[in-house]
């Protein structure tokens, strides 16, 4: 193919092929698709119940990431001595 030969669409154009893709994906998928299964419902309504539960943060606290320097005992006769 040469470079006379190229196709050039613009944004508007790509994004309605897009679309139209799409939709047609979602009809194909809604004919095939198959109710879940009981047990599959059941994990499904968990997961959604969990969903609305705060979970505990895994990040760590601030005071948890800032290093504390243990303070130096002054041996007698060190500068630090005073």
């Amino acid at each position: 193919m040469g470079a006379g030969n190229e196709l050039q669409l613009d944004s508007s154009h790509c994004r309605a092929i897009c679309d139209e893709i799409g939709e047609r994906l979602r009809m194909i998928l809604d004919r095939e698709a198959a109710p879940l299964p009981r047990r599959l419902q059941l994990l499904m309504a968990r997961l959604v119940e969990q969903d609305l539960v705060e979970a505990p943060s895994i990040a760590p606290a601030i005071d948890d990431m800032i290093w504390q320097l243990e303070p130096i005992e002054s041996e007698p006769g060190s500068i630090l001595a005073a």
